[in-house]
């Protein structure tokens, strides 16, 4: 397989562009079942270790289904597949433009979740616009243990969100030398939410962990943490992640459509966030840079013992 990394906010996102598999034509989400039932082993020779970092995530370039479309993804990381990824989507955007497959301009990406509205600025920004992004419920209580009760919202980007405020846990300046700490106290309270049966909609698992406070850097209107499903956190400030963020900002009332938001992450990296009114919650902006760094080739070796990764422990 021919890949392209490239990292969003220091998140590294590796773009298959060529011999991946073959998933025929159709919905992108019928392609992505098809990909997982029968095509597994692409996703582990891509993304799991020793090939890479646990925070990697992969993005399979597909032909769109939609004529209009400039190109289709679909996202999987080192657990399974996404519905969407935000800082993919910024990635992918950088990677297109640096093959020269896209002109700065206005894009049409298609994903398994829906199209997305992509906008190449320069060379390395890129900003979009995301699904459909709403908050479930607010104030949701949970009790998860050591840490006593949790109260927090649920909300969907483009994937499944409990955001939790940092004060809660004690952590309220999300310090990056305590990451560690703070990737066990969200897997209590994921552990929490599976336990005691809190899910998205039609049951869909709430599989990303999000902690947010108000102390952020100069400039920004909030700083996160987020815990990926494959227990990575979001070096990025994560793109649905800040959807997600804007659409319980929405449902409180505290933002404005077209007012600014800055979201930073635990490492400082930040992507700039507004959004309008949908038809049914809102639609976020979403704009951040990604830089290219390795074009490369991954190779099956039959007799690697770990050629398919290192099964999850």
């Amino acid at each position: 397989m021919r890949v392209i990394d490239s990292h969003t906010g220091g998140q590294p996102t590796r773009v298959i562009i060529e011999g991946g598999p073959d998933l025929g034509r159709g919905p992108l989400w019928e392609r992505r079942r098809i990909f997982a039932e029968r095509f597994d082993a692409y996703r582990r020779r891509c993304v799991l270790e020793p090939k890479c970092s646990d925070a990697m995530v992969g993005a399979l370039l597909c032909e769109p289904d939609d004529p209009e479309a400039a190109a289709a993804v679909i996202f999987f990381n080192t657990s399974g597949y996404l519905g969407m990824c935000g800082h993919g989507t910024i990635g992918l955007g950088v990677t297109l433009a640096w093959l020269g497959l896209m002109k700065p301009g206005a894009h049409v990406l298609e994903t398994p979740v829906g199209a997305v509205a992509l906008d190449l600025l320069d060379a390395n920004t890129v900003r979009f616009e995301n699904i459909p992004s709403d908050c479930l419920a607010l104030d949701v209580a949970l009790e998860v243990p050591d840490l006593g009760r949790v109260i927090g919202d649920i909300a969907w980007g483009g994937n499944w969100f409990f955001l939790v405020d940092a004060a809660q846990l004690g952590e309220d300046g999300l310090d990056p030398a305590r990451i560690d700490i703070l990737a066990r106290k969200s897997w209590a309270i994921r552990r929490a939410l599976a336990e005691q049966g809190f899910t998205g909609r039609d049951g869909a698992e709430i599989d990303h962990i999000e902690i947010t406070t108000a102390r952020a850097g100069s400039g920004a209107n909030s700083r996160n943490f987020v815990l990926c499903p494959g227990g990575a956190y979001d070096r990025s400030p994560c793109g649905t992640g800040t959807s997600a963020k804007l659409a319980c900002l929405a449902a409180r009332g505290q933002l404005a459509p077209g007012q600014d938001w800055v979201q930073e992450s635990v490492i400082g990296s930040r992507f700039q966030a507004r959004y309008r009114p949908g038809a049914s919650g809102i639609i976020p902006s979403i704009t951040g840079r990604a830089h290219v760094f390795a074009d490369a080739h991954i190779l099956s070796d039959p007799a690697d013992p770990f050629g398919l990764g290192i099964p999850a422990l």
